[in-house]
C-alpha cells in the first residue's frame, strides 16, 4: 500500500489520506478483508501525526469503507468499493445549500444563519431534526 502525503497541499492531510484509500479501493489494490497499518505505524511511516490518521480511519469507518475489529486491526469492508461510491461531503453540501436558500428567503441574513449554525452545531443534545 502506497500512500503519498503533499505537505504543501492546500488539501488537509486527512482528507489526503481519505481520498487515497479510497482510489486504492477502487482500483483494486487494497480488497475486502485487508488488513491496514496500525494507526501508530500508518502515522510513523507517513511521518504524520497519529491523530491525523485517526481522525480519517474514523471518517472511512463511518462510511463503511473501512471496519475496525478492536484489538485484531483494520480491515477494508467487505462492501467498500459501493461505499466508496457514496460522497457525504457533498451531499452534506446539497443540504446546507437549500437551508440556506430557504433561510435567506425568509429573510435572514448571512449574519444571522451563521449565528444559528454555530449555536447548533455546539448543541450536545441535538441527534434528530427539530
Amino acid at each position: 500500500m502506497e500512500i503519498l502525503i503533499d505537505t504543501d497541499s492546500t488539501e488537509p492531510i486527512f482528507s489526503q489520506l481519505i481520498s487515497q484509500i479510497k482510489q486504492l479501493v477502487n482500483a483494486g489494490t487494497l480488497q475486502p478483508g485487508f488488513q491496514l497499518p496500525s494507526i501508530r505505524q500508518l502515522a510513523a511511516d507517513l511521518g504524520i501525526n497519529q491523530n491525523t490518521v485517526a481522525k480519517a480511519y474514523k471518517l472511512l469507518e463511518r462510511d463503511a469503507v473501512i471496519v475496525g475489529k478492536g484489538y485484531r486491526g483494520t480491515f477494508i469492508h467487505a462492501q467498500a468499493n459501493q461505499n466508496c461510491l457514496i460522497d457525504h461531503s457533498q451531499q452534506a453540501r446539497q443540504l446546507l445549500t437549500t437551508t440556506i436558500i430557504q433561510l435567506r428567503d425568509l429573510g435572514l441574513t448571512d449574519s444571522e444563519i451563521r449565528l444559528q449554525f454555530a449555536e447548533l452545531i455546539k448543541e450536545p443534545t441535538l441527534t434528530e431534526p427539530l
